[in-house]
């Protein structure tokens, strides 16, 4: 019974052999543009701030620098992932 349910679940997530192509695609074009989302995204950050990042980051160690940064990726991650998901 149990080793029923397990392979009923794990077969569920597999792409038929004739799709996989088209996911693959589809996967690895949501990848470049999600990164290019986020290169932008620092880009953006880069112009806005009066300081270096790099240095703020690197030398002065500003660690609550790189948590708004990364709570900014985040943001911008899930605003992609809902565009994404519909």
């Amino acid at each position: 019974m149990l080793t029923t349910i397990l392979k009923l679940n794990a077969l569920a997530f597999v792409v038929k052999f004739d799709q996989l192509l088209e996911t693959l695609v589809t996967t690895l074009l949501f990848v470049f543009i999600g990164l290019a989302f986020f290169a932008i995204a620092l880009a953006v950050m880069g112009r806005a701030t009066p300081f270096s990042m790099r240095k703020e980051i690197e030398e002065d160690q500003n660690t609550a620098l790189g948590i708004v940064i990364g709570a900014m990726l985040i943001g911008i991650a899930i605003i992609i992932a809902a565009a994404i998901h519909g």
